[in-house]
């Protein structure tokens, strides 16, 4: 509460307490002198209407002083408001018993109760320390879990360099052996044109060969005849 607030507050405490405090005293006076003034005048006209041929009672009482008489009367009256005052306290005595039975109750009900929470609590406890200790295994199991995630993939990581190494080699080999056959396809072409260029000129020599050994024996067959032949 800030200052101004609390200096408000006294203030108006102060003043209540100026005005109400000294004036409570007064007010109940005053209640009681109404009351006996009220007693006063209904004894005086109670006195003014007796008479002396009256019954034995109010001739004593018009013996008697009128400030005793007024005395008794009152003495009377606050009797009654304490007989009234004692069957009311004893009403609130059974009001108030009642209560503290009731209270009694409640308060054996609230222990019970308490009794039971604190039970509870106990259990409770006992099943958070439980708790509280599988999240402390779960939680290392989870860092021993994640432990082995980062090694798994540091180890799929390298697995897929390798990998992929292994591929680029693996192109490279094809790439290679590719070359390799083509280069063995065209020297197979280059020996097989080879090969036939050799044939068809092995042939045209034989060939040759054949014709020239055909014209020679030809040639030997016309030199060697006899001359008598020619005069026949």
């Amino acid at each position: 509460m800030e200052r101004w607030k609390s200096h408000v507050r006294a203030a108006f405490f102060h003043r209540d307490f100026l005005q109400k405090d000294p004036f409570s005293g007064v007010f109940s006076a005053y209640s009681r002198l109404v009351e006996k003034c009220d007693l006063r005048e209904r004894v005086w006209d109670e006195s003014q209407k007796l008479s002396p041929a009256g019954d034995d009672r109010q001739g004593q009482s018009l013996c008697v002083p009128f400030d005793l008489y007024l005395s008794l009367r009152d003495s009377e009256q606050a009797k009654e408001e304490l007989l009234q005052t004692i069957t009311d306290l004893r009403g609130s005595l059974c009001l108030k018993d009642a209560e503290l039975q009731y209270c009694h109750s409640q308060v054996s009900r609230y222990r019970q109760e308490a009794v039971s929470l604190a039970r509870n609590s106990a259990v409770l406890e006992d099943t958070l320390s439980e708790c509280q200790f599988t999240v402390e295994q779960l939680v290392k199991e989870l860092e021993a879990l994640r432990s082995q995630q980062r090694i798994l993939l540091e180890e799929l990581e390298e697995v897929r360099h390798e990998k992929e190494e292994l591929q680029e080699r693996w192109l490279q080999e094809k790439r290679h052996e590719a070359e390799r056959v083509n280069q063995s396809n065209e020297a197979q072409e280059r020996w097989q044109r080879f090969t036939r260029r050799l044939a068809r000129h092995l042939r045209k020599g034989e060939q040759s060969q054949r014709e020239a050994k055909g014209g020679q024996c030809t040639f030997c067959r016309t030199t060697t005849a006899p001359p008598g032949g020619e005069g026949n």
